[in-house]
Formats: structure tokens, C-alpha cells, sequence
């Protein structure tokens, strides 16, 4: 039924489940919102998931953090751009070298994943 696989047992059919690229819900964003958060040392004051028109996500001095509904149709490594985006202003308020570094250091290439997101450009 299953094998070991270092130290774990890995069932077969597990191995065979493409993984998930899109967000099971709003939670599960959210959570993911709050573990990256954590890597960075924000707090966050309010978190929400909710219809923007022009935007994919803000954030406030005071902790807040809003994230267009939209991002949980879309795969998980765009929603991990836009949220390390985000979470970013909170140490860095521009998009200058420094905040370059910080998005290469923790996505690796993401200025392939900011094209793919100017493609549903909002």
C-alpha cells in the first residue's frame, strides 16, 4: 500500500495526486497570508479576502492587509507573489533594489510571476 520514502511512508495514491494549484478557499489563503507573515515578522491587525476593483491587494500602516477574492481562481505561486508583495511594504515602502532582493531572495524568479500577473492585469 505504501512505501517508505526516507522517513515518512508515502501512500501510492498520494504520489499520483497532481499537487493543487489553486486555493481551496478563503482560509487556506488567509492562512497561508498569516505563515508568510510570520517569516517576516508582521503583524497583522485585520486580514481580508473581498471584491477590489483596481487592485490586487493593499496594505496599511496599522496592519491591515485586503486581498482581492479573485487571487483564489488563480494558482497558489501568483497568490504567493502577491501576498510577499504586500507583506514587503511593510519594511520596505517602494519597489527599489531592495525590495528586488527580498522578492528574489524569497520567490526566485519572480519577475516571471509579475508577468503572468499583468496578464489579468488589474
Amino acid at each position: 500500500k505504501g512505501h517508505r520514502n526516507g522517513r515518512c511512508l508515502v501512500h501510492f495514491a498520494a504520489e499520483e495526486l497532481p499537487p493543487m494549484s489553486q486555493w481551496r478557499d478563503r482560509e487556506e489563503f488567509k492562512a497561508r497570508v498569516l505563515d508568510w507573515a510570520a517569516k517576516f515578522d508582521v503583524k497583522v491587525h485585520g486580514l481580508y479576502v473581498r471584491p477590489m476593483r483596481n487592485k490586487w491587494a493593499s496594505c496599511s500602516t496599522a496592519g491591515t492587509l485586503s486581498f482581492n477574492d479573485e487571487l483564489l481562481g488563480m494558482d497558489r505561486d501568483l497568490g504567493d507573489y502577491v501576498i510577499v508583495h504586500e507583506l514587503l511594504h511593510f519594511s520596505v515602502p517602494n519597489h527599489g533594489k531592495l525590495w528586488k532582493s527580498l522578492m528574489h531572495a524569497h520567490l526566485g524568479d519572480y519577475l516571471r510571476l509579475e508577468k503572468r500577473m499583468r496578464a489579468f492585469s488589474r
